[in-house]
């Protein structure tokens, strides 16, 4: 499975790679930013995220796509960045037919260090060693792609088992009806 992982933001949008399967090594494809200046107005840097993003989607043909779930947090203006950014990612994966799965910080901190209270540092180290490379990936925004792309291939075993099972549930009380 491929998956590439969406950190969303408006200055900087992480985005990254991986390949492999739950209980598997994992393999870095790509990482980087896609990033906006911060002085272009909105509607201008929604399209760079979004020719970006179709960028990405062109060059690593991913399976799927997981991005980070926005959160509530205390600075209204930096949410409703995120939350417009992560709508851009998902209409773009969207428009191609591509399961995008959304994944909490908590979510991922956990999958990735164990914690669902991780710092930043945590998870550069935990990505760098999962991921067998010699560097942390810069931005903290790209290494949190990665973690994203982790998180996802690792949980999408067992998310795809319980769909499964749940279809097969509901196809039987279909059959006696």
């Amino acid at each position: 499975m491929r998956v590439l992982g969406i950190d969303p933001g408006l200055t900087r949008c992480g985005v990254g790679v991986v390949e492999g399967r739950p209980g598997a090594p994992l393999s870095l494809v790509a990482v980087g930013v896609v990033r906006t200046p911060a002085d272009d107005d909105i509607g201008s840097r929604l399209v760079a995220i979004e020719a970006g993003i179709e960028h990405w989607l062109d060059e690593v043909k991913p399976d799927s796509v997981a991005v980070e779930r926005v959160f509530a947090q205390h600075n209204t203006r930096t949410v409703m960045g995120t939350a417009q950014a992560s709508a851009v990612a998902i209409v773009c994966a969207a428009r191609r037919g591509l399961p995008v799965a959304l994944h909490t910080p908590s979510e991922v901190k956990a999958a990735i260090t164990g914690s669902g209270t991780a710092d930043k540092k945590q998870i550069g180290a935990m990505v760098t060693r999962l991921l067998r490379l010699s560097a942390t990936p810069k931005p903290a925004d790209a290494a949190d792609a990665l973690a994203l792309a982790i998180c996802h291939v690792w949980r999408s075993g067992a998310q795809n088992r319980m769909a499964e099972a749940l279809a097969r549930a509901r196809a039987g009380k279909g059959a006696g009806r």
